[in-house]
């Protein structure tokens, strides 16, 4: 019985990681959009990449509310802090933005706190 409890709560860790890339992801939609000079105001608004930005960001608060009834609550927001390294890969790739010394030591500040935290 606990053995399926353990199960589960990994598969709500899944989706947690899952949240943050999307969320990550729609962050780098909504950059997109910014970066591009439109002809009015209600374009920079209503446009493809701000419609599926912020589409991606609901999507990504529903998986995150779905997770909140299967993992503890003090784990979720340094689950979220993971988001911090994707949009940083996610900016590499898109963007061709420079990953300095400081974004890598910040990273690896990261993910020595999820892990510590997580222990």
């Amino acid at each position: 019985m606990s053995t399926l409890i353990q199960m589960d709560t990994h598969w709500y860790y899944v989706l947690m990681i899952v949240s943050v890339a999307v969320a990550s992801s729609s962050q780098i939609f909504l950059k997109k959009s910014a970066l591009i000079k439109y002809n009015s105001v209600i374009r920079e608004y209503l446009n493809p990449y701000v419609i599926v930005g912020y589409g991606m960001l609901f999507l990504s608060m529903i998986m995150t509310i779905t997770v909140y009834s299967g993992i503890e609550y003090k784990r979720v927001p340094v689950m979220e802090s993971i988001g911090y390294i994707f949009v940083m890969v996610l900016s590499r790739i898109f963007f061709k933005e420079k990953i300095t010394k400081n974004k890598l030591i910040g990273t690896i500040l990261i993910l020595a706190g999820v892990f510590i935290f997580n222990m």
